[in-house]
C-alpha cells in the first residue's frame, strides 16, 4: 500500500488506525483492580489528597478540639483584657489617693505653722488679745475681720482637701474590688484554659494514630506513583527497543513537516482528525499494528524527561535536581536541539498548536480554565497521560492528563508560531503556576494544602530541608535548598534556619507554656509545613542577608508576609512562607 493511498483513508478509518497505534506503545499502565499502579486524577508525588476515612476521622477530630480552644481564646484575651483594665484602674486611683493626701497634708503644714506662730506669740490670738493689747481701735477691728477670714478659709481648704481624700480612698477600694473580680474570672478561665489543654494533649494520642494510619495510606499512594513512573519509562524504553528491532532510525523533524511532499522511505502518514494527515510524525506499516514513527528531536526529548522523573518541583528552577514545569519542558528540547521559552506563559505563546484529538508523544499540554487563564504545562505521553513537574504532586510525575482542562495541544517539532498571548487570570482571580495556585506577595492568610489538619501533615508528605532536623513540603524544601544554595554564592553559607514546621503536638505544648501570646493549636502558619523562621541576619529589617531575601526569595517561591512587615503591628523580619500553594 502507498503512502497516497494511506493518506486517503476515511478519518475514522485513520483514527483508528492512530488508536491502535499509541495502544500499541503501551506507554501507560492499563487499570486492572486496586493494585493496578495506574495514574489518577490526583498524583501521589508528596501531597495527594487521599479519600481516607482516617483522614476525615482526623480532620473532625482536629477541629473539634481546635473550635474549643479558640472560642476559650476569646474568653481568654477577654479575661486577661479585664484584669489589666482593673490592675490599671488600681495604679490610677491608688495614685489619686496618694496626690490628695498630699494635698491635704500640705494645708494641714500651713495651718500647723499658723498655729506655731500663735503658740509662739503667747497663746491663742483672739479678739479679745487685739483689744487688750492696746491697739488703735481701727487696727484692731481690721486685724479681727482678716482673722474671721483665715479661720475660715483654712477650715474651708482642709475640708475640701479631705473631701477629696475620702473620694480617692473610696475610688481605690471600688478599683480593688473589680481587680479582685476580674482576677477571679481570669483564674476561672485558667482553668477551663487547663482543661482545654490538658484535652488537646489526651487528644494527641489519638490524632497521632489517625495520622499514622493517613501517612501509611499515602506511603502506599506514593509507591504505586513510583510505579507508575517506573512503568512509564519501562514502557518507554521497550517502544525505543521495539523501533530499533524493527530497523527505524527516527528522522529529523524537517523530514516529517509535509507528509504531503513525501515521508522518508518505508513510512507513512498518521491519521489527523480532521481527515488528513498529521504533521510532525509517520508510521511504519505492520501487522497486527502499525508502529508509530516520531522524529528524533522528540524521542531525545521524550527520553530526556524520563531521566528526570520522580525529581522534585520547585519554581525558579531549572535542573538537574528540581524543577518548575516550564524548566522541564525547555530542558529536555533543549537537549534535543530545540529552543524553548522556559515558562508555561512562553511556551503557549509559541509553540504551533495541533488538535487536541491529534495528541502524540511529545506534545505539550497546556492545562488550565477561563477563571484561572493558562495554570500547567506538560508533555503528553498518550491521550491520557502526560509527564509533568507537577507542583500539586510536588516533583516530575506521571499523571492523568484532564481532558476538560485542556486549553490546547502544542507540537514543538513544528517550528515556533508568530507569538500569541497566553490565556490569563480572570479580574480578581489568583495565578496558577504547574497546576497550583500562586499567592502574591501582599497575601497574608493561612494557606491550608493537601487536605490535611494544620499540625497533622503525614511525614511521606515531607521532606528534610538539609539544615539540622528541619522539614517542609517537598515542594517547599526543594525551593528552599535552591534558595539557600544561591544565598550560599552571596554570603558564603546556607540560609540560617531557627523554626520550619510544626506538628499539632509542639503547638499543644507551645500553647500550655505561652496561652496569651502562641497560636491555638492548629492554627499556627508553621503547622501547613509552609513557614520558616529565619537567622544569620535575616531576623533583622535593613542587613544585607534581609535585603537579598526581599529581592531574590520570590524567584524560589517564597514571600515575606504583609503582616510581618514593618509598621503593621507583628514586625517579624525573620519570618518567611512559601507561596507557591
Amino acid at each position: 500500500m502507498s503512502a497516497r493511498t494511506l493518506w486517503r483513508i476515511p478519518a475514522s478509518a485513520a483514527s483508528r488506525v492512530l488508536v491502535a497505534t499509541l495502544a500499541a506503545l503501551a506507554l501507560t499502565v492499563p487499570l486492572a483492580g486496586p493494585s493496578a499502579a495506574a495514574p489518577s486524577d490526583q498524583p501521589g508525588g508528596t501531597s495527594g489528597v487521599l479519600d481516607s476515612d482516617a483522614l476525615d476521622r482526623l480532620q473532625q477530630r482536629a477541629a473539634d478540639v481546635q473550635n474549643d480552644l479558640k472560642a476559650q481564646q476569646a474568653e481568654v484575651t477577654a479575661a486577661r483584657e479585664s484584669l489589666a483594665d482593673a490592675q490599671a484602674d488600681v495604679t490610677a486611683a491608688e495614685k489619686v489617693v496618694s496626690d490628695a493626701e498630699g494635698e491635704l497634708a500640705q494645708h494641714q503644714e500651713v495651718v500647723a505653722g499658723y498655729a506655731a506662730a500663735v503658740y509662739r506669740d503667747g497663746g491663742s490670738l483672739t479678739p479679745l488679745t487685739l483689744l487688750l493689747s492696746g491697739g488703735d481701735p481701727g487696727d484692731v477691728l481690721t486685724a479681727m475681720g482678716f482673722l474671721d477670714v483665715v479661720d475660715r478659709h483654712a477650715a474651708d481648704v482642709i475640708g475640701s482637701a479631705e473631701k477629696l481624700r475620702r473620694a480617692a480612698l473610696d475610688r481605690q477600694r471600688r478599683a480593688k474590688a473589680a481587680l479582685a473580680k476580674a482576677q477571679e474570672r481570669a483564674d476561672e478561665v485558667s482553668a477551663r484554659v487547663s482543661e482545654l489543654e490538658a484535652a488537646a494533649e489526651a487528644v494527641t494520642d489519638e490524632l497521632g494514630e489517625a495520622l499514622g494510619e493517613v501517612d501509611r495510606q499515602l506511603a502506599q499512594l506514593q509507591k504505586e506513583q513510583l510505579d507508575v513512573n517506573a512503568r512509564t519509562a519501562a514502557n518507554w524504553k521497550a517502544y525505543v527497543d521495539q523501533l530499533a528491532a524493527a530497523g527505524v532510525t527516527s528522522p529529523p523533524a524537517a523530514q516529517l513537516r509535509d507528509p504531503a511532499g513525501g515521508l522518508p522511505a518505508g513510512l507513512v502518514p498518521v491519521g489527523g482528525s480532521g481527515g488528513g494527515a498529521q504533521r510532525g510524525a509517520a508510521q511504519l506499516p505492520r501487522q497486527p499494528t502499525s508502529l508509530l514513527v516520531l522524529p528524533a528531536e522528540t524521542m531525545t526529548a521524550v527520553t530526556t524527561a524520563m531521566a528526570a522523573l520522580g525529581r522534585p518541583y520547585a519554581p525558579g528552577t531549572s535542573g538537574p535536581e528540581s524543577w518548575d514545569c516550564g524548566s522541564l519542558v525547555q530542558s529536555v528540547y533543549a537537549a534535543a536541539g530545540i529552543a524553548l521559552p522556559g515558562d508555561q506563559g512562553g511556551l503557549f505563546s509559541v509553540t504551533v498548536p495541533v488538535e487536541p484529538a491529534d495528541v502524540l508523544p511529545g506534545d505539550l499540554v497546556f492545562l488550565g480554565n477561563g477563571e484561572s487563564g493558562l495554570g500547567h504545562v506538560g508533555i503528553a505521553l498518550d491521550p491520557k497521560t502526560m509527564l509533568a513537574a507537577d507542583a500539586r504532586a510536588g516533583s516530575v510525575v506521571v499523571r492523568t492528563l484532564p481532558a476538560d482542562e485542556v486549553l490546547g495541544i502544542g507540537r514543538p517539532t513544528l517550528g515556533q508560531r508568530a507569538p500569541v498571548a497566553a490565556p490569563k487570570p480572570a479580574a480578581g482571580s489568583l495565578r496558577v503556576e504547574c497546576g497550583n495556585t500562586v499567592h502574591p506577595p501582599s497575601y497574608g492568610g493561612e494557606r491550608a494544602w493537601g487536605g490535611y489538619p494544620n499540625g497533622l501533615i503525614p511525614p511521606s508528605a515531607m521532606c528534610p530541608l538539609g539544615v539540622g532536623d528541619h522539614q517542609l513540603r517537598c515542594d517547599a524544601a526543594a525551593a528552599f535548598r535552591a534558595m539557600s544554595a544561591a544565598y550560599a554564592a552571596s554570603f558564603g553559607g546556607p540560609v540560617c534556619v531557627t523554626d520550619s514546621y510544626r506538628t499539632y503536638a509542639s503547638q499543644v505544648r507551645l500553647y500550655g507554656e505561652k496561652p496569651a501570646l502562641a497560636a491555638v493549636p492548629g492554627t499556627s502558619n508553621h503547622g501547613w509545613g509552609l513557614a520558616l523562621d529565619l537567622c544569620g541576619g535575616i531576623q533583622n529589617y535593613g542587613t544585607a542577608p534581609y535585603q537579598w531575601m526581599v529581592a531574590n526569595a520570590g524567584r524560589f517561591g517564597y514571600l515575606h508576609p504583609t503582616w510581618a512587615d514593618p509598621g503593621n503591628g507583628r514586625e517579624e523580619p525573620w519570618h518567611w512562607e512559601y507561596a507557591g500553594t
